[in-house]
């Protein structure tokens, strides 16, 4: 799925919430639709679980964080958002689902896109029989220099 900046707001954002669960194959609960509001109003983001319930409590949306972490997963499944893991501990979500890598900055724990055409991976390997390459996560990890 190819996802460029979206931008949802007011009812008609509602609507098309509404239209891209259901085309996606998920009922569109209150909580999915609230999530969906609150992670999509904006354009493109990179947000963790922990985060999105920060937000959820913030605009007084009624959901706990297992219910995040379920939605979000739910979400990556049927392709509206992309995982970025970024070590055993912390993982992200990207709502931009187009291919393309990530810095990690570490001195502030957050995520951002390298710019495109940036970064190459030229010698992906061949996949040993029956498998494919689902796709190629560069994740640059940052750390401010110190004097």
């Amino acid at each position: 799925m190819e996802n460029t900046t979206t931008h949802i707001g007011g009812d008609h954002g509602r609507t098309h919430i509404r239209t891209m669960l259901r085309e996606s194959g998920l009922r569109p609960t209150r909580q999915r639709m609230a999530l969906a509001e609150i992670l999509f109003k904006d354009g493109n983001r990179h947000i963790s679980a922990e985060g999105l319930h920060e937000e959820a409590m913030t605009h007084r949306v009624p959901v706990s964080l297992a219910t995040v972490y379920n939605t979000l997963h739910q979400f990556t499944d049927v392709g509206l958002l992309r995982e970025v893991a970024v070590d055993g501990s912390k993982t992200y979500f990207d709502t931009n689902t187009a291919n393309h890598h990530h810095f990690f900055i570490e001195d502030d724990n957050c995520v951002v896109d390298i710019p495109p055409g940036q970064m190459g991976v030229d010698d992906v390997p061949t996949p040993p029989p029956g498998y494919e390459i689902s796709r190629v996560d560069v994740i640059v990890r940052l750390r401010r220099i110190r004097d």
